[in-house]
């Protein structure tokens, strides 16, 4: 995906703040999903990338946006997080097999506000790259369950491996 099909599918979940914020992408690969938050955050922002692979990322994007690049595996009990404002899950809970267990433990890193977006494959079939598919449905009935107030699809697209792809907002005030 080119980081411009990035964009357009999440920048619905973005809500438009004037003032810098700071972000994570957890399961950032090459940053394609990273480079298209930096594009979409106001000037001064900045954004943690997590990946368990090393990545070499540029250090800024979009309107001089920040970005470090964090080695460590987003599924362990060991990672830690700055203070956030939102949190980017492109393709990556469904790498999770505890999926409720992970929103727990991040839970605490957000300032205030809890605000994700996650970007997954509207799909039930288990697969070597996708082993824990997580549909829209279902999505919605693990952020309800944990209490979240909002959970809305804000774009999908055709996935390039066949069915779609949706984008979601996820938010809850603490």
């Amino acid at each position: 995906m080119k980081i411009q099909e990035a964009i357009a599918l999440i920048e619905l979940g973005i809500l438009s703040e004037e003032k810098p914020q700071h972000w994570a992408d957890l399961g950032c690969g090459n940053g394609t999903f990273t480079y298209a938050l930096a594009h979409l955050l106001s000037r001064g922002s900045s954004i943690t990338a997590v990946d368990r692979l090393p990545q070499k990322l540029n250090r800024t994007a979009g309107s001089n946006v920040s970005i470090q690049f964090q080695l460590a595996d987003i599924n362990l009990e060991s990672l830690t997080l700055p203070k956030l404002d939102g949190i980017l899950m492109a393709n990556s809970i469904h790498y999770i097999q505890e999926q409720e267990r992970l929103v727990k433990r991040l839970e605490p890193y957000f300032n205030t506000e809890k605000q994700l977006l996650i970007v997954e494959y509207e799909s039930t079939t288990p697969n070597r790259w996708v082993p824990f598919p997580i549909t829209f449905s279902k999505l919605s009935t693990l952020f309800d369950n944990l209490g979240y107030e909002v959970v809305t699809k804000v774009n999908e697209r055709p996935s390039s491996f066949g069915g779609t792809m949706y984008a979601a907002l996820i938010r809850s005030k603490e």
